[in-house]
């Protein structure tokens, strides 16, 4: 393999953020419940609101980050870029405007950027935590920026 790529391993244990807007939460809420017995065997992240209701609902420990509009977003996008957050699930409120919205689409672009797995309503979240790749671990290709910081260097 070429040095444009690295390989990342997401570990048998994942570390999931649960994300949900507010016409979302009750979704997310009754999805928690529904998969607890899952959800318990993996380290949960969450924004405020929705990792303090998860957690006295179902009582899964999740560990909470600021509310979506006050940077709970831009925190678990951090994560990510860190390499702690190997998953995200974020019920998103399709109709309704966000005062957030840049925050969301920039956490959706640095899920995409690291190449890791986001269900955006429960259908792809059910797909997801069912896969039978939610119980092994799983090596991941993204791009090695720390080569093309170094090229880029070199160039200017």
């Amino acid at each position: 393999m070429s040095d444009e790529f690295i390989s990342l391993t997401i570990g048998q244990q994942k570390n999931i953020a649960l994300i949900a807007h507010d016409k979302k939460k009750k979704e997310m809420l009754d999805w928690c419940d529904w998969n607890k017995k899952i959800l318990s065997k993996h380290f949960l992240y969450g924004t405020g609101t929705t990792a303090k209701m998860i957690t006295d609902r179902t009582n899964l420990p999740v560990r909470g980050y600021n509310s979506g509009p006050l940077g709970g977003d831009q925190q678990i996008g951090a994560k990510v870029v860190e390499g702690v957050i190997d998953a995200i699930v974020f019920f998103s409120d399709p109709l309704s405007a966000q005062p957030h919205d840049p925050d969301v689409k920039a956490l959706l672009r640095i899920a995409l950027v690291y190449d890791i797995p986001i269900a955006t309503n429960r259908a792809s979240a059910d797909f997801m935590i069912t896969s039978p790749l939610m119980n092994e671990e799983y090596t991941r290709q993204v791009i090695n920026f720390q080569n093309t910081v170094d090229k880029r260097a070199q160039t200017l």
